[in-house]
C-alpha cells in the first residue's frame, strides 16, 4: 500500500488526468441521478468518499452526520457484528436510495481500496491507534473517536504516523463543535480570568463487575478479530454489541480516559498543561480483584505543574467540596484564576463572576476554530487539507494526562513526567508501562 495521496494515482486524479489527456476516459451512457450531483450537492467526483470502521452506536451516529453533509459520500461500512454491520448498510442505502453501500467484516479490505479518501472509527479503544496508523498508512485521512490510545507509546506513535503521512486528522471530542465550549476557553485563553492557578476535572467513574464464566461465542461475530492485538481470552459475554469492554484493562483504561477524554479535551483547549513545565503526579484508586473489570476506578490524583499550577481529577462519586453549580455534573473542566473561573462540561459552561458571559472579545483576541460538527467538520477539512478543530496534537496531549494519572494509581506511588521529553524520570517500570505488547501477529510500527 502507498503512503501518501500525493505517491499515488488517486480516483480523483485519474479523473483530472483524463480532463487533461482529451478523451483518456469515456462517460458510460447512463450516470445514476445520485452521481451528478443536484439540490446543492456536488458531483460524486467531487465529493469526500468515505468509510466507517465500527458501527455500533457511537459509530451509526457518526456515519449518519456524513450522510447528512452534502460534500461527503458514505461508500462502505464495517463492523464485527453482522447484525451491526447490515443495519449500518441498510441505514446508508435507504439514504442514498441504492443498493451501493459496501458491508466489511475485516477493516483492511477497506483500507486496500483508492477510492476511499478517509475513514471514520469508532471501533473498540484497544484497535483506536493500530486502525488509525494502518489507515493513514494507506493514504487515507482519519477520524477516530477518544480516547486515542491504550498507553502512551500508542499516542506518540499514532501522531508521528498522522505528520509522516500528512493526513488530515480528527479527534472525536465533538464538544468542541460547542459555541459556549469555545467561547469558555477563549475566556480562558484571553486572561479574562487572570492568571490559572488550579484545575479541577471530574469524569464519570468506571464499572466493576463482568461475568468471568466462559460462553460460547455468538453467531455474527468475528471475535478472533474483534480482539485484534489484544491477549487472548475466553469469551465471557464480553463484548456484547454494547460498551462492556470499556471497564476491561485488555480492551481499555475505563473511564479515566473513556469519558474523561471529554472534560480533558475541553481543558487542553482552554490551557495548554504540557506547557507547564515538569508534573509531579500521585493519588489514589482501586483495581477490582472479582469480575472480569479490572480498570482503576475511584481514582482520585493530584498533578503539580513546575509552572506552579495545581490540578485535581478524580471520579464521580469521590467525595469532594464542589461549586454547587457544578456539583450535579458528571463531568467537567474547572479552570480557577485570581479573578474568577470558567467549567467547560460536555456542550455548556458556567463561571463566575457570571458578567463574564456577557464579555465581548475584541477583535484582536485569540479565537479558536469553529465546527460544524464533528464528521461535518473533518469532511471538509479532507477537503480542503485544513487542521480540524480536534486535531492530533490536542489529542495526544489530552489523552497522556488520563494515562499519566492511571499510571500513579496502578503502579502507587508519586511519578515524575517530563512533558517535553514525554517521558517518566526515574521510573524504569513507568516507562516499560508506556507500551503493551500485541498479540500475534499484530504489531504496529511507523
Amino acid at each position: 500500500m502507498s503512503s501518501s495521496l500525493s505517491q499515488r494515482l488517486t480516483r480523483r486524479r485519474l479523473l483530472a488526468l483524463g480532463g487533461a489527456c482529451g478523451a483518456a476516459f469515456a462517460l458510460p451512457h447512463f450516470v445514476p441521478a445520485v452521481a451528478l450531483g443536484g439540490d446543492g450537492r456536488p458531483p460524486a467526483s467531487q465529493r469526500i468518499t468515505m468509510a466507517y470502521i465500527g458501527v455500533g452506536p457511537r459509530g451509526l451516529l457518526n456515519c449518519q452526520e456524513a450522510l447528512g453533509c452534502p460534500e461527503a459520500q458514505v461508500v462502505a461500512v464495517c463492523d464485527v457484528w453482522q447484525h451491526v454491520l447490515q443495519r449500518a448498510k441498510q441505514t446508508v442505502d435507504s439514504h442514498y436510495k441504492t443498493e451501493d453501500c459496501q458491508a466489511y467484516v475485516d477493516f483492511r479490505e477497506i483500507l486496500q481500496r483508492d477510492d476511499i479518501d478517509a475513514v471514520s472509527i469508532a471501533s473498540p479503544d484497544h484497535w483506536h491507534v493500530p486502525m488509525s496508523v494502518m489507515a493513514a498508512k494507506a493514504g487515507k485521512d482519519v477520524c477516530v473517536e477518544k480516547p486515542l490510545g491504550v498507553c502512551i507509546g500508542e499516542d506518540l506513535l499514532c501522531r508521528e504516523v498522522i505528520k509522516r503521512y500528512n493526513r488530515v486528522f480528527q479527534y472525536g471530542t465533538e464538544a468542541r463543535a460547542s459555541p459556549a465550549c469555545r467561547f469558555g476557553a477563549e475566556l480562558v485563553r484571553n486572561g479574562y480570568i487572570g492568571k490559572v492557578k488550579h484545575i479541577r476535572v471530574k469524569a464519570p467513574n468506571s464499572a466493576r463487575g463482568g461475568s468471568t464464566k466462559p460462553l460460547p461465542v455468538p453467531a455474527g461475530l468475528d471475535y478472533q478479530l474483534w480482539l485484534g492485538p489484544a491477549p487472548w481470552r475466553p469469551y465471557t459475554g464480553c463484548p456484547n454489541s454494547g460498551g462492556d469492554w470499556f471497564h476491561v484493562y485488555d480492551y481499555a483504561i475505563g473511564f479515566i480516559a473513556g469519558w474523561g477524554a471529554h472534560p480533558l479535551d475541553l481543558l487542553q483547549w482552554a490551557f495548554d498543561t504540557h506547557k507547564q513545565g515538569l508534573w509531579e503526579v500521585e493519588g489514589k484508586g482501586l483495581i477490582p480483584e472479582e469480575g472480569r473489570n479490572d480498570v482503576v476506578i475511584d481514582w482520585d490524583v493530584t498533578i503539580r505543574f513546575a509552572s506552579g499550577v495545581t490540578m485535581e481529577y478524580w471520579a464521580e462519586g469521590v467525595p469532594k467540596q464542589e461549586e454547587p453549580s457544578l456539583a450535579k455534573l458528571g463531568n467537567y473542566a474547572q479552570l480557577i484564576g485570581e479573578q474568577g473561573w470558567v467549567a467547560l462540561y460536555y456542550a455548556s459552561m458556567d463561571c463566575q463572576p457570571q458578567s463574564l458571559r456577557d464579555v465581548k472579545l475584541a477583535d484582536d483576541a485569540i479565537r479558536l476554530p469553529v465546527s460544524e460538527g464533528q464528521e461535518r467538520n473533518f469532511i471538509r477539512c479532507v477537503r480542503t487539507r485544513e487542521t480540524p478543530v480536534s486535531n492530533i496534537d490536542d489529542a495526544v496531549h489530552s489523552d497522556i494526562i488520563s494515562h499519566v494519572c492511571e499510571l500513579a494509581v496502578r503502579l502507587g506511588r508519586k511519578l515524575v513526567w517530563d512533558p517535553n521529553e514525554e517521558k517518566f524520570l526515574g521510573d524504569d517500570e513507568a516507562l516499560r508501562m508506556m507500551h503493551r505488547a500485541y498479540r500475534h501477529p499484530w504489531y504496529l510500527q511507523p
